[in-house]
């Protein structure tokens, strides 16, 4: 609230004691002048169209001037700064004609704020009608983040016109023209806030500072790249909120997994570690299984992942019983041969294993078990105990054919203790007991040259050592 003052022809602020917003104590003549309108002032709140504005309403600066402080009864509260008394103490005894810059700015504000409307309503008054003061009244586009409105004003300034609006502009925020610049009819403000965004990339972290509406205009401010297929915690087409966002983003890479005795699969997964790679496919790790690389080791593109698989069953195995054997002892048969009399039946058991599989193939078996579910047949055999008649001459001939060995084969074609060759051997019935001479026991070749020795009347088969020996 002001009173006016018939002395200066001007409006004085109400004292401390009937309102808040004024100074503490009578203004001096600095005072008044720091609240005088001017022809300036006049000039500024009727904007660039100033001198038709005037001309259309057929009346000077100076009148205007006179109408506007007779005319007006009641002004807008002016906020006068907490510095302003500290200002008024210092300045009285430095420089006691000049007024406090903090005043004078308020003051400034104050009056730009009230000769807008102030100047309208007389124009309105003089002239008429609203042609007038319509001149001054402009319509402004602003758009803010791409989103447009339509705002009436008698502003001049687009920080003016903002202010009025109650749009704050932000450090990191882009405005078009600039707050000092001057907007006429028709004109446009663009303001674009800025919004912080903190990305992860694959487990990297970058953040900044952008100006733009959806996710993917964000990401290219901040030069991430990610290419087909890859995953976003967002929706790319998402608005980024003023107060910004996190945002993560994992790149599409290909795989190849090695999994235990399968084939080795390709694939193309988005998942950052090879913990959410197992998770993703659903593989799922056994207490012996074993992935080769740490759980949380972070996926490349064209990376491998081996798990060995480590499985324990345990099984139950149909095995055959081998028939036990029972020896009868025979002293009509040589020595060293045998006959089967019987041949016996094997039996049957079930077997517990414990089998041990790694990546499909088999590493170890535990015996845990054994259940007889058939018994075997014992096979009886003959087993000879005769003696070849003249062993010892025998042992002799062998000594001096051979050395007394008589599983010998030199490789000369002749075989064993008493030098066979293969003709004679079979001739005579040596391969029922073995292919070749020097496999058959002493006994068994003894037998067979006892039969060469009879049929031949002596031992002329054996012609040098047999006269060495004067058999």
């Amino acid at each position: 609230m002001t009173f006016f003052n018939q002395d200066t022809d001007w409006f004085t602020p109400v004292r401390p004691d009937t309102a808040v917003a004024v100074v503490d104590r009578p203004f001096e003549e600095w005072d008044t002048a720091v609240f005088s309108i001017t022809p300036e002032d006049v000039m500024e709140a009727l904007g660039p169209q100033a001198d038709q504005v005037l001309a259309d309403a057929d009346v000077d600066v100076d009148e205007l001037i006179r109408l506007i402080n007779a005319e007006t009864t009641l002004l807008p509260p002016i906020i006068i700064p907490d510095e302003v008394s500290q200002d008024r103490v210092a300045l009285a005894a430095e420089e006691p004609d000049a007024p406090p810059a903090a005043l004078v700015e308020a003051a400034g504000k104050w009056k730009r704020r009230f000769l807008k409307a102030a100047v309208a309503t007389v124009l309105v008054t003089i002239s008429g009608g609203g042609a007038t003061a319509i001149a001054m009244d402009k319509s402004v586009t602003v758009d803010i983040d791409g989103q447009a409105h339509t705002v009436r004003t008698y502003e001049s300034t687009v920080g003016e016109i903002l202010a009025d609006e109650g749009i704050a502009i932000g450090e990191h925020d882009a405005l078009s023209p600039s707050p000092q610049a001057k907007v006429g009819d028709g004109g446009k403000i663009s303001l674009d806030r800025g919004r912080q965004v903190k990305v992860t990339v694959d487990g990297e972290q970058r953040e900044g500072w952008v100006r733009s509406v959806n996710v993917a205009e964000a990401l290219d401010q901040l030069g991430v790249s990610a290419g087909e297929g890859s995953w976003f915690s967002a929706a790319r087409d998402a608005d980024v909120p003023l107060e910004g966002m996190s945002l993560e983003v994992k790149s599409l890479k290909a795989v190849t997994v090695f999994d235990g005795a399968n084939e080795p699969r390709q694939l193309q997964t988005t998942a950052l570690t090879v913990q959410e790679l197992l998770d993703s496919e659903n593989l799922t790790l056994g207490p012996d299984d074993r992935v080769e690389s740490a759980l949380d080791l972070r996926i490349s593109n064209g990376a491998e992942i081996h798990i060995s698989r480590t499985g324990v069953s345990v099984i139950n195995a149909t095995e055959a019983i081998a028939p036990p054997v029972e020896e009868v002892t025979d002293a009509n048969m040589m020595k060293g041969t045998k006959e089967t009399v019987e041949a016996g039946e094997p039996g049957e058991q079930i077997v517990t294993y414990r089998v041990t599989v790694k990546n499909g193939k088999e590493t170890g078996r535990e015996k845990l078990g054994v259940k007889v579910t058939k018994e075997a047949k014992p096979k009886k055999v003959k087993v000879g105990t005769k003696l070849p008649p003249d062993g010892a001459v025998w042992d002799s001939l062998a000594k001096c054919e051979a050395g007394g060995n008589w599983a010998i084969n030199t490789g000369n074609g002749y075989y064993g203790g008493l030098q066979f060759n293969k003709s004679t051997w079979d001739a005579y019935g040596g391969s029922a007991y073995a292919a070749y001479p020097h496999q058959a026991s002493r006994e068994q070749q003894i037998a067979i040259a006892t039969k060469l020795r009879d049929a031949r009347g002596g031992y002329s088969a054996w012609p040098g050592c047999s006269s060495k020996l004067g058999l």
